[in-house]
């Protein structure tokens, strides 16, 4: 069992040549579609943050909480007016910062990548019994104007109990360095506890409409690395703070899979090189089955989530 073996110490996994260029460029394509369909004019996309503005961005509008299980449109802040309105003179498909959460519910393409084979055979290979599939998301790294995501678990906003089951499933799309923004993760974070939830807040929903939508609930675990940056960026991180603070660079070719434990303290630069970094990324939760529960306050609620369960295979070719 060398993959789960791996995972296990690490955390995260760096699979080479998972996907084909065939599979990649289809992706690629349908997305480009998808974009040219949408009317910015008569929807309005918010724009998306992870930094101190994500409840702010996040938690003011049902656009992010409905999108679970559809395909809605996220700017990046630098493409975006003041008013959110998309800035005069640039092109759609070069402002997005993501598209989701629902791509794997309602588009095909991404449908039959997310329910293949091969997908289900290495959640089975690493160990899940009722593995199902709540988000998936289309992250641009927009070429000069990619925002960086701050240092981060899954597991804060896909939250299950009795224990923690989120993985990450990031598929490179295009080349991901660390000129345009690859992700560099912690090895061995993951054996530290959830920092904090990302939930709706009950204040709002129980009749308090200036309250946010969503809130953050910080955790009160042991001190950890990961405490001082949560949210944040390690300090001096674009020098070598990253290396510092035990980040390592998960560079990969176009068809590369990263699978990224939902503990594992992970983040990504800024891209400010001239090159996009297209990814299309699966999160997967343990189900019922394995005597899981999703959190009935996490910020994603739909009915029904997609099973990932294939029984009888034979274990993944990698």
């Amino acid at each position: 069992m060398p993959l789960r073996e791996d995972y296990a110490r690490d955390g995260f996994l760096h699979i080479k040549n998972f996907c084909t260029p065939e599979e990649c460029q289809q992706m690629i394509g349908q997305m480009t579609e998808l974009v040219r369909q949408w009317d910015p004019a008569e929807e309005k996309a918010p724009t998306f943050r992870t930094d101190d503005k994500q409840v702010e961005n996040q938690g003011s509008s049902d656009y992010f909480l409905d999108s679970g299980d559809k395909i809605h449109f996220f700017l990046e802040a630098k493409a975006a007016e003041e008013d959110g309105s998309l800035k005069s003179g640039v092109e759609k498909l070069e402002a997005l910062n993501k598209v989701g959460h629902g791509l794997h519910v309602v588009d095909p393409v991404f449908r039959d990548y997310a329910q293949s084979v091969k997908v289900k055979a290495l959640v089975k290979e690493l160990g899940y019994q009722d593995p199902v599939l709540p988000q998936s998301m289309y992250i641009f790294k927009q070429a000069g104007i990619g925002g960086e995501v701050t240092s981060h678990q899954d597991s804060t906003f896909l939250y299950t109990t009795p224990r923690q089951t989120c993985m990450g499933l990031w598929l490179a799309l295009e080349d991901a360095t660390k000129e345009n923004g690859c992700v560099w993760a912690r090895p061995g974070s993951h054996l530290e506890p959830v920092r904090r939830r990302f939930y709706r807040n009950p204040t709002h929903f129980a009749g308090d409409k200036e309250a946010p939508q969503l809130i953050f609930e910080d955790f009160s675990t042991p001190p950890c690395p990961g405490d001082t940056w949560e949210g944040k960026m390690p300090a001096d991180w674009d020098k070598e703070g990253l290396e510092q603070a035990g980040f390592l660079p998960v560079e990969c070719n176009a068809g590369d899979l990263v699978v990224i434990h939902g503990q594992v303290d992970h983040l990504s630069k800024a891209n400010l090189s001239g090159k996009s970094r297209h990814t299309f990324q699966l999160h997967l939760v343990e189900g019922p089955g394995a005597g899981v529960t999703w959190h009935p306050e996490n910020w994603l609620q739909y009915e029904g989530f997609p099973s990932l369960t294939l029984d009888e295979v034979a274990p993944a070719k990698i």
